[in-house]
């Protein structure tokens, strides 16, 4: 059975749904107010390790800080 509905409208504006669910999240976070948007700001980090692997064996790892702002 086909769909004939419309793409969903974050699809037709070129965006995946996490670029799409990302603009929410900030957009939300920044009508907050004080004291729960400087929470809110602060649990936006992100920190993560990446290992480069050199002919089949891991390297050490580097691990990287991600501010969730672009």
């Amino acid at each position: 059975m086909a769909s004939n509905a419309a793409a969903p409208f974050w699809r037709a504006a070129g965006m995946t749904y996490i670029t799409y669910s990302n603009i929410c999240a900030n957009l939300v976070r920044n009508c907050l107010k004080e004291p729960y948007k400087t929470e809110a700001l602060s649990r936006e980090k992100v920190h993560f390790a990446v290992t480069k692997f050199v002919d089949g064996n891991p390297q050490k790892p580097i691990v990287r800080s991600d501010s969730g702002t672009d």
